[in-house]
């Protein structure tokens, strides 16, 4: 179980911002990242893959993505290098908070990570250059479950700190949101 100093509840059911403990001194700082656990986030045994990704530019959009049905995966995202803005949004159907969205800057300085629930879609904005992330999931990657909508969607109803200036062809190409 991660060593936890606060945590923050968001708009979205479920989605948490967790601040981590670190232990110290004049040299730096450890956090313990993962920790399998009975009573943790993820029970034991339950991360199927942990991804690591990278952003060359500041303004780089990765996202929004989800899986559906059974294949719906919760993540936990930490930033290891530079600065993001996590984006999380509530598209489960049946969810009191369906709809809501929540955008929280993750930095690498300072430790802490977004837990994001099943059935929401997530992405990230890179605020710097080189930024990168590390996530755990605890579902394997289905591409016929994938699904995703666009930053501009105007289900998301988002307030970005800027457009997003690198955004690849596949997240540009996502249908508009229709609640089905």
């Amino acid at each position: 179980m991660w060593s936890t100093e606060k945590i923050v509840e968001t708009a979205i059911r479920d989605c948490k911002h967790v601040f981590q403990s670190t232990n110290g001194d004049e040299r730096g700082w450890f956090s313990r990242l993962f920790e399998v656990s009975e009573d943790g986030l993820f029970p034991t045994n339950s991360i199927k893959h942990v991804n690591n990704s990278l952003a060359t530019k500041a303004g780089t959009l990765r996202g929004l993505h989800w899986q559906e049905g059974i294949h719906a995966e919760t993540k936990v995202v930490r930033c290891t290098r530079g600065s993001v803005m996590d984006i999380v949004v509530d598209v489960r159907s049946g969810s009191p908070t369906f709809g809501e969205s929540t955008v929280i800057q993750l930095e690498a300085d300072i430790p802490s990570f977004v837990y994001v629930p099943k059935g929401c879609a997530h992405g990230i904005i890179s605020l710097t250059d080189r930024a990168e992330i590390i996530y755990w999931s605890d579902q394997e990657y289905v591409p016929k479950a994938e699904r995703g909508m666009r930053f501009d969607d105007p289900f998301a109803h988002l307030s970005l700190p800027s457009i997003p200036s690198h955004v690849s062809e596949k997240d540009l190409a996502w249908p508009r949101f229709i609640n089905s």
